[in-house]
């Protein structure tokens, strides 16, 4: 790993009024590693045992409670903690914890471009997991969370491929989890929306328009804009974008592409336009966001 780790993301997204972004809360700073393994304990002490509201942009988390307890804040709702609770916090949203002092259990935190390499659209699990939950019942988690945290804190050959396979087993474990215990409701979203999530992650890097996803699927553009508000509350442009967006910073992070390149793979014609659109969302131009790395 030394010398190839993969990069987690400075936020700059906008912050509302009293909310902050952060890689981990209080940091700003990048964490250089395939995803990021602490205990609750870690964290919570230095903070006594109070993590204010705030959100993780580039950042998918999954806490399992083993001892203690306490409450989690997430949006405008709160929320009990105990032994075997579970909390997905899939990135930007919202949180904060109040736990009992001595609460023990773990943290994982996975970058959004990792997740986006590990779920595959058509599976379905991401309709599960891009909304926040705190779910009981999760025992089953601990094992597979010990065993990656062992493999996070050793530095044992292939570290790396098999932290993003333990990562990916989680994931999917927390899915599974979350689906069981909304029975019936988790397969609620239309399947024209799975179908639309595989289509984009298919197309993305060429950009397409919303009418030419819709003409693929045999749909109005009208219609499937109202799908994607349905189970997203976005449009399916800001969905496209969003993709494109994740997919630069892969590129840019990952390899070593002239910014150009990295343009004309993802659709542009112009390098100028693509550096300006990167900007606007990262709030850095691609030359600087990878010179920060």
């Amino acid at each position: 790993m030394d010398g190839t780790r993969e990069e987690m993301y400075i936020s700059n997204m906008e912050q509302s009024p009293g909310i902050s972004s952060y890689n981990l809360f209080g940091e700003t700073a990048e964490l250089a590693d395939v995803v990021h393994c602490e205990t609750i304990a870690a964290r919570s002490v230095l903070h006594d045992w109070h993590l204010a509201a705030h959100r993780h942009v580039r950042l998918h988390q999954v806490l399992l409670v083993s001892s203690g307890g306490g409450e989690a804040r997430m949006e405008e709702q709160v929320q009990a903690l105990a032994p075997e609770v579970l909390v997905n916090l899939p990135a930007g949203a919202v949180h904060g914890f109040r736990f009992d002092p001595g609460t023990e259990g773990w943290v994982l935190s996975v970058p959004a471009d990792l997740v986006d390499q590990i779920l595959r659209p058509a599976e379905g699990l991401w309709a599960v997991l891009r909304h926040p939950r705190v779910e009981p019942g999760a025992g089953a988690l601990a094992g597979p969370m010990a065993a990656l945290f062992a493999e996070y804190e050793g530095r044992s050959y292939a570290r790396a491929q098999m932290l993003r396979m333990q990562a990916g087993q989680v994931l999917a474990l927390v899915a599974r989890h979350l689906a069981d215990r909304a029975g019936a409701g988790a397969g609620a979203v239309h399947p024209m929306f799975r179908r639309l999530e595989a289509l984009i992650e298919e197309r993305h890097a060429g950009r397409p328009t919303v009418a030419e996803l819709a003409h693929s699927l045999a749909v109005s553009p009208q219609h499937l804009s109202r799908v994607a508000r349905e189970a997203t509350g976005q449009p399916v442009r800001a969905l496209i974008a969003a993709r494109s967006h994740r997919e630069a910073r892969r590129l840019l992070t990952y390899t070593n592409l002239p910014v150009q390149q990295v343009a004309y793979r993802l659709g542009y014609a112009d390098p100028a336009h693509f550096s300006r659109a990167f900007t606007r969302e990262a709030g850095v131009s691609p030359r600087a966001f990878r010179r920060s790395l």
